[in-house]
């Protein structure tokens, strides 16, 4: 089994435009090649929005180097990017955008859900792409629940596979280096053996409940960080819980980053900032 490095609760919540308020579970910064092949986490909310006229959100923004995979466990989200792609992801609902050579996006409650107001609680993934394909063309997948296949866990939960594989069902996302994504829903009782492969980072995120987990207990919005080292780890619910495992394969490259920017050398971040300025990672439309 896997060493447990230690429990990470994050920072203090911040507001990310006027949409997303945001506690920062891990970074690349903070951790290293310890979280690698991913850079950041953020979990925002539950937070209750009133009903608005105007939808809240982040405004147009670059990005290049990374994807970023959004999770929505409550509301909705509308997305739009420079490359013509247009989205909306509800409870369930994955968004994977891979910014690759570059893009500029937007992000904003949907319209209904702005409207009508609710609790939005959803989680923000970094992750970063090899050197090789940092200049690959963008991508997108609006990855919907009913696309994601659900594991039943002996009678004492669900696993829904979003990226890797579990006991035999494979996750539809599709990634540049090997990468897990597992959305737990456990049962009081609940014991789940998950294969995290000699080599792979793993992260075990609770956002409801608590679990236990190397001996140690993991409450709400706690994050548990394992070496490298080993095979696999262990999921033991006290009670019933949500519960994001995330893995993944070493990328043993120079990190460089700045704001939106993740790249391999200072040079490229200068090249991606020139780049955006011009206008050579597009532009969006006007809204309708």
């Amino acid at each position: 089994m896997k060493k447990l490095i230690g429990i990470h609760r994050g920072a203090e919540a911040h507001w990310v435009g006027d949409g997303f308020p945001v506690r920062t579970l891990f970074s690349h910064q903070e951790f290293g090649p310890t979280v690698s092949p991913f850079l950041m986490l953020d979990y925002a909310g539950p937070a209750e929005f009133p009903p608005a006229e105007q939808p809240r959100g982040v405004g147009e923004h670059p990005h290049r180097g990374f994807e970023t995979v959004t999770i929505v466990y409550q509301g909705e989200l509308e997305h739009r990017d420079s490359a013509g792609n247009r989205g909306k992801i509800g409870p369930g609902d994955v968004q994977w955008m891979t910014a690759a050579s570059g893009v500029v996006h937007e992000e904003w409650h949907e319209q209904a859900f702005t409207r009508r107001g609710g609790v939005l609680e959803m989680i923000q993934l970094w992750v970063n792409l090899p050197a090789k394909d940092k200049m690959s063309p963008p991508r997108y997948q609006e990855i919907l629940a009913a696309q994601i296949p659900n594991v039943d866990l002996d009678g004492t939960g669900t696993a829904r596979v979003i990226a890797g594989e579990f006991r035999g069902a494979k996750g539809p996302a599709r990634t540049f280096t090997p990468i897990t994504a597992l959305d737990l829903r456990l049962q009081a009782g609940a014991r789940v053996e998950i294969d995290a492969p000699e080599g792979h980072s793993t992260l075990v995120l609770v956002l409801k409940g608590q679990v236990a987990t190397a001996g140690r207990t993991v409450g709400e919005a706690a994050l548990a960080i394992f070496d490298r080292g080993g095979e696999g780890v262990v999921v033991e619910a006290a009670g019933d819980a949500t519960v994001l495992v995330l893995g993944g394969e070493l990328i043993d490259e120079p990190v460089v980053a700045y704001g939106p920017f993740v790249m391999n050398t200072q040079e490229e971040i200068r090249q991606a900032m020139q780049d955006y300025r011009s206008g050579r990672m597009g532009r969006l439309e006007p809204s309708a």
